[in-house]
């Protein structure tokens, strides 16, 4: 299973609306790195969900349902189907991820701009020691 990490500012689409929705397509994204990131999602991986503009924050868990893939609508653009896992409380802001000193390497701390990324297994093993119920 691989991880990913995807942003959205949560006054165009936020963890509450992906609760409401249950599931969602992923789409709207035309960087080529971040294409990248979502043409290798499968079924069964799991994408933290980050909320952009002004909160900074993981907010919450989502599972890829169906393979990243070109976007029928856009031939520059990649999509994704998500489904909601749940929301992590308190949320991890990006100052924690800055403050804890672990990850300079990451692009969310890296690149601020890029939409959607991988998530490192060292990521993945912080986030499970602080939300040791979350699932992840």
């Amino acid at each position: 299973m691989k991880y990913f990490l995807a942003k959205s500012e949560p006054l165009v689409y936020s963890i509450d609306d992906l609760k409401r929705d249950g599931k969602t397509l992923w789409d709207g994204v035309t960087n080529a790195q971040a294409l990248q990131a979502i043409r290798a999602m499968r079924p069964g991986d799991r994408v933290f969900f980050y909320h952009s503009g002004g909160i900074s924050a993981v907010v919450g868990l989502a599972e890829v349902l169906s393979a990243g893939r070109d976007d029928p609508n856009n031939p520059k653009s990649a999509v994704a189907d998500l489904g909601f896992v749940g929301k992590l409380e308190p949320a991890t802001t990006l100052a924690d991820v800055k403050g804890s000193g672990k990850f300079a390497d990451f692009a969310l701390v890296r690149q601020s701009r890029l939409s959607t990324m991988e998530a490192s297994g060292k990521f993945v093993k912080w986030m499970r020691a602080r939300y040791p119920a979350a699932g992840i």
